[in-house]
């Protein structure tokens, strides 16, 4: 890989990363709802199982998908229905001061990295980034392509925990914090428009 062609790359995992999307719009109600402490497995959890992700896809997943088309349509589906409900969970948060039995919690390392693989953005991130960057798919280029997402992607992701923590300040009353979540739920919802209509 040139070094004009890794610039390229690091530019694309930055923007694709940095965007609004279900991972940074998730993020943002976490950092508001419970903290940029909290919320740091669920970004590890991004960012580990994005790399992951990417290089599963380059190792053989994209070539699943050019042999059974089919596998679009379930990934599509199973998809979309996950960020149903976990638009229902943010809209439907409990307030950080609540009861800790009744208040929700952030979602853990595990339930982040396992959420890359029914997240519309993140496939699309990933079969991208490997047609374009690894066209060759060896073993080093698609490693790099990986890595480079990993290096990337931590630092855009914390960006919007910490504009949700932010926003803790003005979400001190239940009215607010309530709308916040709604409008935060009511964006995770819209990121599907492209899914739904490519």
């Amino acid at each position: 890989m040139t070094h004009d062609v890794l610039l390229a790359l690091v530019a694309f995992a930055f923007v694709s990363s940095i965007t609004p999307g279900p991972n940074n719009l998730m993020l943002m109600a976490s950092g508001a709802n419970f903290g940029f402490r909290r919320t740091v497995p669920h970004m590890l959890g991004i960012g580990i199982g994005f790399t992951l992700m990417v290089i599963l896809v380059g190792a053989g997943l994209i070539g699943l998908f050019d042999a059974f088309p089919v596998t679009h349509t379930i990934l599509k589906v199973g998809s979309v229905l996950y960020l149903l409900w976990l638009a229902w969970k943010i809209a439907h948060a409990a307030p950080p001061q609540s009861d800790p039995d009744q208040a929700g919690r952030p979602m853990t390392f595990l339930q982040a990295a396992a959420f890359q693989w029914v997240n519309p953005k993140a496939w699309t991130m990933a079969l991208t980034a490997i047609a374009v960057y690894a066209p060759d798919r060896t073993l080093w280029t698609i490693l790099l392509v990986g890595l480079t997402f990993g290096l990337v992607n931590l630092p855009s992701v914390s960006t919007w925990t910490v504009l949700g923590q932010q926003l803790r300040r003005w979400l001190t009353s239940p009215r607010r914090l309530r709308m916040f979540n709604w409008t935060m739920a009511a964006l995770l919802v819209a990121s599907l428009w492209p899914v739904l209509y490519p």
